[in-house]
C-alpha cells in the first residue's frame, strides 16, 4: 500500500469519524449518570438544520454555532424534564426526539427556504477553514512516511482535532475530577449518592446538558464540514452508529473513540471501493458498499466485544427516598 493511499485513507477517516466521536462522547456522559440517549440522532438532525439555517440567514460562524448548540441544550433539557424530573420512559422519549427532529426538518426547511427540505449552500466565510498546511509541507520532506503523515495529520479543520481533544477532556471530566467521580456514582448507585447530600437530579441534568452540547457540534460539523447544506435525513444513522460505539467501547471515552475511529475507517473503504471491479466478481452493486459499515457496526457488536457491562442504574427514574 503506497504512502498517498495510507495518507488519505486516514485522513478520511479522521474526518468521517468526527461526528461519530463527539456523539459517542455526549452518550458516554449522558449514560454514566444512568439516563439512556436514543434521541442523540435526533440532536444531531435538529441542530445539524439550526447551524444551516443561521449561517445562511446571519453569514456567521458564531450565530450559527451558538444557535445549535442553545437548540442541543434544550433538547436535552426536554429529555431531563421529561425522564429525570418526571421518571417518564428514557427510550420512548429518545425515539420521540429522533423521530420528531426527522419529520420537523423537513417541514422548517420547506416553509423556510422552499427547496423541499434543504437549505441554500453556506457561504465560505461560515464553513470551517483547513489549517496546518504549512507544517503538514514541512513534515513533508521526511523520508519515506513524509508525505503520508502530511496528508493524514495536517490540512484538517479545527473540529477534526478539537474532537480528539475532547475525548481527552471527557476521560478527565470522567476519572480524574469530583464531579466525575459524582457522575459514575449516580449511574451506578444513586441512592448512595442521594444519601450522601448530592443532588441526583442536579447531576443527571448537568450531564444531560454537556451531552447537549456535544450532539450539536456533532451536528455542526455535518454542515460546517462535511456537506454545504442541510440534507434531509443527512445524519444517516449516524446517532445510532455512536450509541453502538459506546456500548462496543464499554461506556469508556478512550475505547469509544478506537470504535468510532473502526466505524469512520469502515466508512471511507466503502466509499473508495465503490465502482471497483473485483477479481472473479466484478463491480459490487454499490447499495452493498454504502451498507457495509452497517453490517460490519452489526457483526462487531453482535460477536466481537464480549460482555458489554452497562451502567447498573442505566435507564432507571429515580424517586427520592423520603
Amino acid at each position: 500500500m503506497d504512502e498517498l493511499l495510507v495518507g488519505t485513507l486516514v485522513a478520511s477517516t479522521l474526518r468521517v469519524s468526527v461526528p461519530l466521536i463527539l456523539c459517542a462522547l455526549a452518550g458516554v456522559l449522558c449514560e454514566r449518570s444512568g439516563v439512556i440517549d436514543l434521541g442523540l440522532e435526533g440532536k444531531m438532525l435538529l441542530t445539524a438544520y439550526t447551524t444551516a439555517a443561521v449561517g445562511v440567514t446571519t453569514g456567521s460562524l458564531a450565530l450559527a454555532l451558538l444557535a445549535a448548540i442553545a437548540v442541543g441544550v434544550a433538547l436535552s433539557m426536554v429529555h431531563g424534564y421529561a425522564c429525570v424530573s418526571h421518571e417518564g420512559d428514557q427510550v420512548v422519549l429518545g425515539m420521540a426526539i429522533t423521530m420528531t427532529a426527522a419529520g420537523l426538518t423537513v417541514v422548517l426547511g420547506i416553509a423556510q427556504f422552499a427547496q423541499g427540505g434543504q437549505t441554500p449552500p453556506l457561504p465560505d466565510a461560515v464553513r470551517l477553514q483547513s489549517y496546518g498546511a504549512a507544517a503538514g509541507a514541512v513534515v513533508a520532506h521526511i523520508p519515506l512516511i513524509g508525505q503520508a503523515l502530511n496528508l493524514a495529520f495536517f490540512g484538517h479543520n479545527v473540529m477534526v482535532y478539537g474532537s480528539l481533544v475532547a475525548v481527552a477532556a471527557v476521560w478527565w471530566l470522567l476519572y480524574r475530577t469530583r464531579f466525575g467521580l459524582r457522575l459514575r456514582a449516580v449511574g451506578e448507585n444513586p441512592i448512595m449518592v442521594d444519601a450522601a447530600g448530592v443532588s441526583v437530579r442536579a447531576l443527571r441534568y448537568q450531564a444531560l446538558a454537556l451531552n447537549g452540547v456535544l450532539a450539536a457540534l456533532a451536528g455542526a460539523y455535518l454542515v460546517l464540514a462535511q456537506n454545504p447544506s442541510f440534507i434531509p435525513n443527512m445524519t444517516a444513522g449516524r446517532g445510532y452508529m455512536a450509541l453502538a460505539a459506546l456500548i462496543f467501547g464499554k461506556w469508556r471515552p478512550g475505547p469509544a473513540l478506537g470504535a468510532c475511529l473502526l466505524f469512520g475507517f469502515l466508512d471511507a473503504v466503502s466509499i473508495r471501493m465503490q465502482g471497483v471491479a473485483w477479481p472473479g466478481i466484478g463491480v459490487v452493486p454499490v447499495q452493498f458498499i454504502q451498507a457495509l459499515p452497517y453490517l460490519m457496526t452489526v457483526v462487531l457488536l453482535a460477536g466481537f466485544i464480549g460482555r458489554a457491562v452497562a451502567p447498573a442504574a442505566l435507564g432507571r427514574p429515580y424517586v427520592k427516598q423520603r
